[in-house]
């Protein structure tokens, strides 16, 4: 256990001194039989894109790369897998890699959807300005009136939500073409939410993304203890109540990062401007972007999409280690508006290089392969039976082991605006 351990801490180590070194690039989470790949990039791009976007028609051209990482060996448990005091625990690889393979052989058409959307950065300007507007407004109200906590609830968590998930997309490059320009347009984005969290979020996320379930990389996970201690009425409304801090907090308890040049960055751009925001309008203004960050964190209908999107609502009947239970759920209704159609979430981790604003048009066109999967037709909906269901819990996660494999050179597609992808994703087009 103690080798194994070791091993996987080498695995992150590794893992960060790549990300330090140069572009973060992460394995493609493999199937039982095949080897895992890191990818490299000379251009410097992050972007997950696997062709063109539809403004830029450049050539392809084939490169290749290697490294050596390895993979813990999965472990056999003792326990059962699938009861209500352990997570679901599964052995198959994770759904997303493989539909996205199955839907670009089927429509290969989707290709013309990836690239960044332009728009973006106009809209999370406006909400960036409405929070500093409101801000102002609210100067001399009360903190604890019901006029500020209003205010906050309706205005502001939903704006800071919004904020919240155009940072999501610029972390996929998803805003400009040139990947600093995402990270620095983040920072920007960062400001009405009080406290520093664009430089993190993004590494952290991307590790989600390749490390779907990961029990040793996966920070979106809930961890045993929190399992264990939340697990009743009280617990699971405390830590509805809480999200925000939980998120916050438990990356830094799985895996730390290193500090970068970048967090350093973000930390004294923000540290700035909350200083002048406070000796220019005062510290009620500052109280306003951190109560609206707690509270779109919180018990609002926004932030039922943390626990909507791989929370397992319905596992299957006849439970098994080899059945793979639905593990990402999707939501088409109106809050999408709000929220940069984060609720298509399927159709997201299938493409992370396709932005918001076409991701219904990816829907449409593999409507076939998205329409038979599980679906929320209610964010609030998500978070009262998350509360009040004994069937759900912290433990309602799929979770996978690291494996044993070693990364070996592959061929590398790259396009040198919009990433790199691999011989399967390029065979299918």
């Amino acid at each position: 256990m103690a080798t194994a351990r070791s091993t996987i801490d080498l695995l992150k180590s590794k893992m960060f001194e790549s990300y330090i070194q140069r572009p973060f690039y992460l394995p493609v989470k493999p199937s039982v039989t095949e080897e895992v790949y890191k990818y490299d990039n000379d251009s410097g791009d992050e972007s997950s894109n696997v062709a063109n976007s539809s403004d830029n028609s450049e050539s392809l051209s084939i490169e290749s790369s290697m490294t050596s990482i390895t993979e813990v060996d999965a472990t056999e448990k003792d326990t059962d897998l699938w009861s209500n005091k352990d997570f679901l625990w599964t052995y198959q690889e994770e759904p997303h890699r493989t539909r996205r393979i199955q839907i670009l052989k089927a429509h290969p058409e989707v290709t013309k959807l990836c690239g960044h959307e332009p728009f973006t950065k106009y809209i999370v300007t406006g909400v960036v300005l409405l929070q500093f507007t409101m801000a102002y407004l609210l100067r001399n109200t009360p903190v604890l009136s019901w006029k500020f906590l209003l205010v906050a609830y309706v205005i502001g968590a939903t704006a800071n939500q919004n904020v919240f998930l155009c940072i999501h997309e610029l972390s996929h490059n998803l805003g400009f073409k040139k990947p600093m320009h995402n990270r620095l347009f983040a920072i920007f984005a960062n400001l009405p939410i009080g406290i520093p969290y664009s430089a993190s979020f993004r590494p952290y996320h991307l590790i989600h993304h390749k490390h779907l379930g990961d029990t040793n990389f996966d920070t979106d996970l809930p961890t045993k203890l929190e399992a264990i201690v939340l697990r009743n009425v009280a617990g699971k409304a405390f830590f509805a109540t809480f999200q925000i801090f939980f998120y916050a907090v438990r990356p830094m308890f799985v895996m730390k990062l290193p500090f970068t040049s970048l967090h350093l960055l973000n930390v004294l751009i923000q540290i700035a401007v909350d200083v002048v925001l406070v000796k220019s309008i005062g510290v009620n203004a500052l109280l306003y972007f951190i109560m609206s960050s707690f509270l779109a964190g919180s018990l609002h209908p926004c932030a039922g999409h943390f626990i909507a999107e791989h929370y397992v609502f319905d596992p299957p009947k006849n439970m098994s280690p080899n059945i793979l239970p639905p593990e990402t759920y999707s939501y088409y209704g109106i809050l999408n508006i709000f929220t940069y159609n984060v609720g298509l979430h399927n159709e997201h981790h299938d493409f992370p290089f396709i932005p918001w604003s076409r991701l219904p048009t990816l829907s449409q066109i593999a409507s076939e392969f998205y329409a038979p999967l599980p679906k929320h037709e209610s964010w609030t909906k998500v978070l009262i039976n998350f509360i009040f269901d004994d069937n759900l819990s912290l433990w309602s996660r799929v979770k996978r082991e690291s494996r044993q494999q070693n990364i070996v050179e592959k061929p590398v597609i790259k396009d040198s605006e919009n990433g790199s992808f691999d011989d399967d994703e390029k065979k299918s087009l």
